[in-house]
């Protein structure tokens, strides 16, 4: 995936716990994991503004476009 999740960094930068966000943003630790580890495959507007709310940055110190080799489309069955 292109996309890539910076809130590991944020997250030291900012001195705080997964947990901590977690309970300040109102999303599951394990769903907060998911993202940080660059698994999820969507993220909801309104959680993208809840982790920017309480990390205080903007949308796109979270999330950051690599350009790397084209991606194939799925074949169809």
């Amino acid at each position: 995936m292109p996309i890539r999740v910076s809130l590991d960094r944020i997250l030291i930068d900012r001195r705080m716990s997964l947990t901590e966000l977690a309970d300040r943003v109102g999303v599951t630790i394990a769903n907060l994991s998911i993202l940080k580890t660059g698994k999820a495959r969507a993220v909801r507007f309104s959680t993208l503004a809840a982790l920017c709310r309480e990390l205080d940055c903007q949308p796109g110190d979270l999330l950051v476009y690599e350009a790397g080799p084209a991606e194939e489309p799925e074949e169809e069955e």
